[in-house]
Order: structure tokens, then C-alpha cells, then sequence
């Protein structure tokens, strides 16, 4: 199979300096690479031109649209079967696209995704990150597990799309806000059939700092109201999970304020949900460091996407704002 990797950027030629060199250790040769310039002011043109000669490559620049329309820009111009997208801060193991052509062999899918992971070079904060964004505590597991809930749903940052679903159902309908969330829904609702590759991991560096983490997650809970507008009934009682929390914490923090008796339930509650991620990122991280940092990574997250999902669920679904 002759897979096209689609690359959107946007300001960072660093980190596709770093996937692309992680590309020439592919063990399948069978494939070329679209980078997608997105309407850069400090593009990596330069930097692209130096792996020329190492990689079937094609890089292209454009006005800025978002990663979406950057994705359907390298759709239109790829000549593969099967179209694999990557975010720009991946980095990919030798074996990747082996491993996704001989499972793709044995069990086709229309679309499919894989699971990130922390790559050994990453910092603490960014191991700490994943760790989160990957917790059964605060994801529920849902991002690469087998046994996650509900139809999975390939997310953009490690995804791949066949030419015959692609041609079928068109490319990405908006540009950010959960828009790989609806790319699959709407692939998965034409009747393609779309899983989960669980050995086709990724190492997602996704962001640097808590800060960075925050902004980040703070649109994903808005991306979540985006994406029930398409599609009302994918809007379900989990995903008020993150929202329920922040109420939670907010209204402890306001118990314990006025020294209500009831202030130590939530206290305790707590106490048993920062013990639990506190002691299960340090058995997977075998790290003191990254299981403190943990700590501060899952309740950026959860607070940040429960803010988001309330801000825009109040503006869009109460107050019927677009």
C-alpha cells in the first residue's frame, strides 16, 4: 500500500524538523510526505529542503485557514491509497507505517487511529502531560484504548483515512474545534468502518508548559459544544464529566471558606482522586518528579475543558448563540 503522510504547520519549524528525521527511520519505504505550510510568518521552507533527498517530499505553502483546511489542501494533492495525518509535534517510531500496512492487511479499515505516547526525550512536564491526557482517571481511556466507551474516534494527531472514504465523504467541513471528532463521526455515519491500531503509537509532545496545557484544553471543552451542533446525539452524559469536577472543586474551595460541615466530603474526594493519579502515573512513570507533575497536568486538564465546555454550552445551547 502507498500511504501520502499529510503534515498541516503553522510557526514551527523545529518540530517538523524533528518528525521528519524521524520519517527517514521508517522501515516501509512505501510512501510520500505533503507538508502543508499553513500561512507561516516564520516558516521552515529552509528546513524542508534539507530532507529532499531523504524522503519522497512535497511541501507547499498556503494562506492560513487552520489545520483543517491545511489537511484538505495535501487530500487533494496526495497520490497515495491511504492518507495518514500527523500534528507537526509527533514524532514517529521506525516501524510505524509497517505496522499500520500489515494490520490494515489482515483487518481493513476505512479509517483508523493510534494511541500517543511520551517519547524518552521528553521533559518531565510533557511526560506528565501525557500521562494525563491518557489516564483512565481523566480520559476515561477514550484516547487508544480497546476498551474505551462508545464508538473510538481517531483523533488528528495520529489518523488515517483510505482515498475511497476521503472521496466519499470529503474532506474536513471546519477547520478546528473538534474537527477530527466530526471527521469521523461523519465517515463512521456513511457506513465505513473505523477502529482503533493499538500497536500505531505515536510520541505526541502536545505542550511544553502548564500554561500552554491549559489554553490548549480550554479549547478542546469548547470543541466539544462545536461539534454537538453537527451532530446533538455524540453530545453525551460523559463528557460532562470534566464540567462536574470544576463545579466540584469550585464549590469545595468555597465550603472550606466558610467552614461548612460539609466541606471535608469534597475534601476527601479530593484527596482519594489526586492519591489515585499521584500513584498510578508513579507506577508507570517510575518517577516521583512526573507523578507530582501529574497532579498539577490532570487538574489543568479537567478544569480547563470543564470551563470551556461550560462557557460555550452556556453560550450556545442556553443562550442559542452561534
Amino acid at each position: 500500500m502507498f500511504f501520502s503522510i499529510i503534515i498541516p504547520l503553522y510557526n514551527r519549524p523545529q518540530e517538523i524538523k524533528e518528525l521528519l528525521e524521524s520519517l527517514t527511520l521508517q522501515t516501509y519505504h512505501n510512501f510520500e510526505v505533503l507538508v502543508i505550510e499553513d500561512g507561516s510568518v516564520n516558516d521552515a521552507e529552509a528546513i524542508v529542503n534539507t530532507f529532499t533527498d531523504k524522503l519522497n517530499l512535497r511541501y507547499f505553502k498556503k494562506q492560513n485557514e487552520g489545520q483543517g483546511f491545511a489537511r484538505n489542501f495535501g487530500f487533494e494533492r496526495a497520490k497515495g491509497d491511504y492518507f495518514v495525518i500527523f500534528d507537526s509535534d509527533c514524532l514517529v517510531p521506525p516501524n510505524y507505517l509497517r505496522i499500520v500496512n500489515d494490520s490494515l492487511a489482515k483487518n481493513y479499515l476505512d479509517a483508523y487511529g493510534g494511541p500517543d505516547g511520551a517519547h524518552q526525550s521528553f521533559t518531565p512536564t510533557q511526560k506528565a502531560i501525557s500521562y494525563s491526557m491518557t489516564s483512565p482517571f481523566t480520559t476515561g481511556g477514550i484516547r487508544g484504548n480497546k476498551k474505551g466507551i462508545g464508538q473510538f474516534h481517531p483523533r488528528s494527531f495520529n489518523m488515517g483515512v483510505s482515498r475511497q472514504a476521503w472521496e466519499k465523504a470529503g474532506g474536513f467541513i471546519i477547520t478546528r474545534l473538534g474537527e477530527d471528532i466530526e471527521y469521523s463521526i461523519r465517515i463512521h455515519s456513511l457506513g465505513f468502518k473505523i477502529g482503533l491500531i493499538p500497536d500505531a503509537i505515536v510520541y505526541h509532545k502536545r505542550r511544553t508548559n502548564f500554561y500552554q496545557f491549559y489554553k490548549q484544553l480550554h479549547f478542546f471543552g469548547r470543541a466539544r459544544i462545536n461539534i454537538s451542533k453537527f451532530f446533538p446525539q455524540e453530545l453525551k452524559l460523559v463528557h460532562f464529566f470534566p464540567a462536574a469536577f470544576t463545579v466540584g472543586v469550585i464549590l469545595t474551595i468555597i465550603l472550606n471558606l466558610f467552614g461548612s460541615v460539609l466541606a471535608p466530603v469534597g475534601n476527601f474526594i479530593l484527596l482519594i482522586f489526586t492519591l489515585l493519579i499521584f500513584f498510578h502515573s508513579w507506577w508507570k512513570n517510575k518517577s516521583l518528579k512526573i507523578a507530582f507533575l501529574s497532579i498539577i497536568a490532570a487538574f489543568t486538564q479537567l478544569i480547563a475543558y470543564g470551563l470551556g465546555f461550560i462557557q460555550d454550552f452556556w453560550k450556545r445551547k442556553v443562550l442559542s448563540r452561534s
